[in-house]
Formats: structure tokens, C-alpha cells, sequence
């Protein structure tokens, strides 16, 4: 789980947008981008490198 506080502040390197927390992949997601982002030991991993497609 990520910091509420935290999540308020954080961007989606790509598209410039919001990212939201989805507990069942425990990932960052960016809608704009269609992009998600891992969050490795409480760490987001904002970099385009790291995220994988959205699916669905």
C-alpha cells in the first residue's frame, strides 16, 4: 500500500496525469498513458522503462 498523502503528489511520467493505486496488482495506474507502474518494497517505480500496458 502506498501513502494516501504520497499518491497526491506523484504523476505519471508519460502522460503528465494522475496515477491510482490498484490494490489487486498493488500497482500504479495511469488511464491517460494506459500504463501501470510496480511498486517494489514501498517504492514506485516511475520510470517508462518499468511500466507494463494496462490490461483490459
Amino acid at each position: 500500500m502506498i501513502n494516501p498523502k504520497a499518491l497526491d503528489l506523484l504523476i505519471c511520467p508519460v502522460s503528465g496525469g494522475p496515477l491510482v493505486y490498484n490494490p489487486s496488482t498493488e500497482r500504479l495506474e495511469s488511464e491517460q498513458a494506459g500504463l501501470s507502474y510496480p511498486i517494489i518494497d514501498g517504492i514506485p517505480h516511475l520510470m517508462e522503462e518499468a511500466a507494463e500496458p494496462l490490461e483490459g
